[in-house]
């Protein structure tokens, strides 16, 4: 089961150029999209599968049937890129060979860029699109220029707040340029909406708000042409289409509907499907693209193969950081009966399950509204509780930060953790690297930040956070496994300020802290060693924004050359403080202080090469190092 399909340009070609009734063409050509975007997806090894096919319908009568050159559209929730890819791929709009590129450096980043042709507005961060519309149709009454925008939406992402800040707006200034199409598969992330957050009577919320507001099925092409008609006719007010879907749609297994009523997640959101899966999912579409064309009189598709590359497997020293945080965080959970666990949609992501299944009292899914989640957590904290509010951290530290220094200005205890912390992985792209959390948060009073290494110091943070930190904590998780090289010392005990020595040298000293770079500088430091004779001391420093500047004074010694190394952009950086605490502290040495990071937004891509592209890979380190 190596083997990978997909449909080549001149099949679309063919299917494009084709007499038929619109309704005929758009069924056919979607199939072919849905061949395609499961082929992107299994090529890639991630992406999202559900909501690519459950909005594939709404994109393929779009693009078919209902854009003019002066039109545009883009999808706000981001996570259907490789259906929206696949669409303008076989309309020709995206150069073909892009089918190859799903999340590789320089190809189609995980989620909507405009550095790609067509993508009108960056998205992945949810609840801007309407804003975002409102903002093309300003510039276009401005410059006396016509046309309409259209916007997808997710149904999960109504929980953000922006998302109903911007309708009024559009309302008043007669906005009917606009039709926002909402993809209304009823299921977030991994469960379904009504049980995170009921939505109720969408259609009377909508129109009290003064939109024009419909509903349809949205994988009936019949249907959504009379929707989209209605929309164009309506004057002096933006449309809604609520358009009824189903996640995975397409393949009969991924279906929302398949579901079982036992089952809680469902199985098709994020990530690729497995051999079996992928197979089973091919042949469906194909048999069914085949079939729709044998009744229009076709010949059969001419699939194209391709061998799956088979990743290289990690070994040796494995560290998972989240299940290590579950466990740890389920052991307080029994000891500490204040503790209350919130969740912004993640609990999967954020290893949050057990604590929710053993303490459920205790456990509370706020769903995608990170600033609700943390103003709880505030409230919780002056009740006497010790609230832990948990979400990716490209979401937590921004979008909830005036909630977070809120809470500080309380003087209450709380505890954030921010998973998927950090460049990697990098196959999302930007909107979900999040490189600037240390920055946004390091300067609040009273919140001391910290990223564990390793399994071991995750169950050690956990426990400084809770029992000896009077004060906030904000812990950075990085999500995926790490292989490292090294281990903690056995009398290792984690000290507020200060770090722990993992390789010796004398000509250099780096200071890092996480699984990711510490691995890639003790790499560079082992080949430093062996090839160039060059000590490179490989310095573990946890605390993002706490540094004990005697530990830090006693540690260089007598070194002149100091690096530190940023899993996050330069500004902001621990090393922004380090070299603080240095000049702080005075030497009596002239030190030579470099720091080493990211300098800009990150790239998308695989893993390897973006550590790569960036500096950050153990060639990249011992390039800056040897100078």
């Amino acid at each position: 089961m190596n083997t990978l399909y997909h449909v080549s340009e001149a099949d679309f070609q063919r299917v494009l150029s084709m007499e038929l009734p619109a309704i005929e063409k758009t069924r056919i050509f979607a199939t072919l999209a849905r061949i395609n975007t499961l082929y992107m997806i299994a090529k890639a090894g991630s992406g999202h599968i559900g909501s690519s096919f459950s909005s594939m319908d709404i994109f393929s009568w779009l693009h078919l049937n209902v854009l003019q050159d002066e039109d545009t559209f883009f999808s706000s929730k981001g996570h259907d890129a490789p259906g929206l890819y696949a669409v303008l791929i076989g309309k020709g709009k995206l150069e073909y060979n892009n089918i190859h590129k799903l999340r590789r450096l320089h190809g189609l980043p995980g989620h909507p860029d405009i550095g790609t042709p067509c993508m009108e507005t960056n998205t992945g961060s949810l609840g801007m699109g309407i804003s975002k519309a409102k903002g093309m149709i300003r510039a276009n009454r401005l410059d006396d220029k016509q046309g309409r925008v259209y916007v997808l939406t997710g149904d999960g992402e109504l929980q953000e707040g922006q998302f109903w800040e911007s309708l009024p707006g559009a309302v008043n200034g007669k906005f009917d340029e606009i039709t926002v199409i909402i993809d209304h598969n009823k299921i977030q992330s991994d469960t379904w909406v009504s049980d995170v957050s009921d939505l109720g009577d969408l259609e009377a919320k909508l129109t009290s708000y003064g939109w024009h507001v419909q509903r349809c099925d949205g994988n009936n092409y019949e249907e959504l042409n009379t929707a989209f008609s209605v929309a164009k006719e309506v004057k002096g007010r933006p449309q809604i289409i609520i358009a009824d879907t189903i996640k995975g749609c397409g393949v009969s297994f991924m279906e929302a509907t398949a579901m079982s009523s036992q089952q809680e997640f469902y199985g098709f959101h994020s990530g690729a499907p497995s051999p079996e899966d992928y197979e089973s999912a091919a042949q469906e579409l194909i048999e069914k693209a085949n079939d729709l064309l044998a009744k229009a009189g076709q010949p059969m598709l001419g699939i194209e193969t391709v061998e799956r590359e088979t990743p290289q497997a990690q070994k040796g020293n494995i560290q998972k950081l989240i299940p290590a945080y579950e466990q740890a965080l389920n052991e307080q959970g029994l000891r500490r009966k204040d503790i209350v666990v919130l969740d912004a949609d993640l609990m999967i992501d954020c290893g949050l399950l057990s604590f929710r299944n053993n303490y459920p009292e205790r456990f509370v899914e706020c769903g995608i509204a990170e600033q609700d989640m943390v103003s709880q957590a505030g409230a919780l904290a002056l009740k006497g509780k010790l609230p832990i509010a948990h979400s990716f951290a490209c979401f937590l530290a921004p979008r909830a930060n005036e909630q977070i220094f809120n809470n500080a200005s309380e003087k209450t205890k709380c505890i954030y953790v921010g998973s998927l912390a950090g460049v990697l992985p990098s196959g999302p792209g930007h909107s979900h690297q999040m490189v600037r959390d240390i920055s946004a948060l390091g300067g609040i009073p009273g919140l001391t930040l910290i990223e564990p290494s390793c399994e071991a110091e995750v169950a050690m943070a956990v426990e400084y956070a809770i029992e000896k930190n009077p004060n906030s904590s904000y812990i950075r998780l990085v999500s995926i496994p790490y292989e490292i090289p090294f281990t903690l010392p056995k009398n290792y005990v984690l000290t507020e300020g200060q770090g722990v020595v993992l390789t010796e040298g004398d000509d250099a000293v780096l200071f890092s802290y996480g699984p990711v770079l510490l691995s890639e500088a003790c790499k560079a430091a082992q080949v430093l060693r062996n090839t160039h004779k060059f000590g490179l001391k490989v310095i573990n420093l946890p605390w993002l924004n706490k540094i004990d500047g005697d530990w830090l004074k006693t540690t260089i010694g007598t070194i002149t050359r100091v690096f530190t190394l940023d899993n996050h952009l330069l500004d902001g950086g621990q090393g922004e403080r380090i070299g603080s605490t240095l000049s702080e502290e005075g030497s009596s040495a002239k030190i030579e202080f470099t720091r080493l990071g990211l300098k800009d937004i990150p790239e998308c891509g695989r893993n390897d090469e973006v550590l790569a592209y960036h500096g950050l890979d153990a060639a990249g380190i011992m390039k800056s190092v040897l100078g």
